[in-house]
């Protein structure tokens, strides 16, 4: 692969891509690209952290397996994000199972090389910490979210976050994932989106959803969708914000065609 090809590559990250050239440009040659499967488990929960992953593509989720033989999701990591970095800071040890959600490729690098270039480049450890403080900020949020707001509101966050992450049409979200996501069981997720089939805001195939109405999808998404995206473009620098632009294009797009319609 040439070189060109993997900066671009490693770019589509977009901590990396905020990253000021010289910066990116120290980083770079510790960087390998790594395929995530779907269904992979990254980490197990109380395994040694050794890397660190910046996802392009792929969508990771974070989960805890309960007694009960049932699994909750407690984050979830796409191209806005790192993941194997905050649980590392203080025990280098998995918080709980990294499992790939959607399949797609990484850049990783070793927990080692980065500790030791945060403390060289202290730009670099600037925009990962502010990224630890959108995370801990959509942390907060997703829990006041599942305290007080209904399945259907926080089902249509979940398949947006997850649209904002792939800019895939049809995104790769089973029943069996947005019931891991929202914490309830498959038959109530099959329920809330065939609702949201009949309002025409999401059409369903096998295994995929398509957003149809995607204006109509967060005017029915709760407040916390906005939240967590405006967190994210407060924190961290410009290669985030030109995500949320792109999902704002996503908003005005579907707007102009229900208008049209």
């Amino acid at each position: 692969m040439k070189n060109g090809t993997k900066a671009a590559l490693h770019r589509r990250n977009q901590l990396l891509a905020a990253l000021e050239p010289d910066d990116y440009s120290w980083l770079e040659p510790y960087l390998e690209i790594v395929e995530l499967p779907r269904g992979k488990i990254v980490y197990q929960t109380g395994e040694a952290i050794r890397h660190t992953y910046f996802p392009h593509d792929a969508v990771i989720s974070l989960v805890t397996d309960l007694q009960n033989g049932g699994s909750v999701q407690m984050a979830v990591f796409g191209r806005e994000s790192v993941f194997g970095f905050v649980s590392a800071l203080v025990t280098r040890q998995s918080f709980g199972r990294y499992v790939t959600q959607i399949s797609g490729s990484a850049s990783r690098i070793t927990l080692e090389r980065l500790s030791k270039d945060l403390e060289l480049r202290p730009p670099i450890r600037r925009v990962l910490f502010r990224y630890s403080e959108a995370l801990l900020a959509q942390t907060l949020q997703t829990v006041a979210c599942n305290a007080v707001h209904s399945v259907e509101s926080r089902c249509c966050r979940a398949i947006l976050s997850t649209h904002d992450r792939t800019d895939k049409d049809d995104i790769p979200l089973t029943h069996e994932i947005l019931a891991e996501m929202l914490g309830v069981q498959r038959s109530t997720v099959s329920s809330v989106t065939s609702a949201l089939q009949r309002m025409d805001l999401i059409s369903q195939g096998r295994g995929t959803i398509r957003i149809t109405n995607r204006a109509g999808l967060e005017e029915t998404a709760c407040e916390c969708y906005r939240a967590i995206r405006q967190s994210f473009e407060r924190l961290l620098p410009s290669g985030h914000k030109a995500s949320v632009v792109s999902a704002h294009s996503h908003s005005a797009l579907a707007k102009k065609r229900n208008t049209t319609r």
